[in-house]
């Protein structure tokens, strides 16, 4: 067999792990498609006759990829933005396609991968690295140039924030469904205290608008303020934007369109049958990068 293509069905048993990783470590879908077509041209360009683990070899390099990634991000001071919603991967109702099961073998949240963007970036990498992925402290500590006891501080602080800001959410898809329906009936009816019965007190609202002119307040805290805000764009927004109910990121979510094309993607985190954050994409320009055709259909 030749050479480069021995080499190249070789990457490609690694592709959907390495885009798992990337797309943990780096929120953006396209990004952790450039991480990974990187990986190749470095696996490409190296030689690899001595390394025993490619899979290992491999995931060092992609993560070494989404380190400089992430660096640069934040000399150009994305990560200083209040809010910054990741890229969610959106999915039928009726099941997540095998795609997206792989990328959600442990269900990614998207509250979760909005506390991941709160990270300095050797701490995201430590992180998932380690708790997501099970790599071992010491192959890590050399990626993030720090010592090994230096990365499981680094680690450790990171989970810390992780189990502060992300509570787990409920596993039953049925009963999250039921929350968000309750929601967006209570929003439509313009009923202040049945939204408050679904909202935790202590809710959290973010909305990416992108580049797009500030559209209210970006980020929300309390179940009041949620409300009127729910309750406003409810009334603004009038017969013209249709809610289709969807998967988002494996939990119950909504596509949002206006005129048939989508307006924006809802993310709901639900615990204790509470709505306890809500992540709202908005991004034209992001959210015409992702592929929504067959979600717009649902009713």
């Amino acid at each position: 067999m030749d050479e480069n293509k021995f080499l190249a069905e070789r990457f490609e048993a690694h592709r959907t792990h390495l885009r798992a990783v990337a797309y943990r470590m780096l929120g953006s879908l396209s990004e952790a498609d450039d991480a990974v077509q990187e990986t190749w041209l470095r696996l490409h360009r190296a030689d690899t006759s001595n390394v025993e683990n490619l899979g290992g070899w491999l995931t060092t390099v992609a993560s070494r990829v989404c380190l400089d990634m992430l660096r640069s991000r934040a000399s150009r001071g994305e990560a200083s933005l209040e809010v910054r919603v990741p890229d969610p991967i959106v999915s039928r109702e009726d099941g997540v396609d095998p795609e997206h099961q792989a990328l959600l073998a442990d269900a990614v949240g998207l509250a979760l991968l909005v506390v991941l963007e709160t990270l300095e970036p050797a701490e995201r990498i430590a992180f998932v690295l380690h708790d997501m992925f099970d790599v071992p402290f010491e192959e890590i500590a050399p990626l993030v140039e720090r010592t090994e006891a230096a990365t499981r501080q680094l680690a450790s602080r990171a989970r810390r924030r992780v189990k502060e800001m992300a509570p787990a959410p409920d596993a039953d898809l049925t009963r999250q469904r039921e929350v968000v329906d309750a929601f967006v009936a209570a929003a439509r009816d313009g009923d202040l205290d049945k939204l408050l019965t679904v909202l935790d007190p202590d809710i959290v609202l973010r909305a990416d608008y992108g580049a797009a002119p500030a559209l209210g307040s970006r980020k929300l805290h309390g179940a009041t303020a949620v409300s009127k805000q729910a309750l406003t764009f409810s009334r603004l927004g009038g017969p013209e934007l249709v809610r289709h109910p969807a998967l988002v990121n494996g939990a119950a979510g909504l596509v949002v369109t206006r005129a048939g094309q989508p307006f924006s993607i809802m993310a709901f985190a639900i615990t204790g049958g509470k709505i306890v954050a809500i992540d709202i994409l908005a991004d034209p320009e992001r959210l015409r990068r992702l592929d929504l055709a067959l979600l717009l259909p649902i009713s």
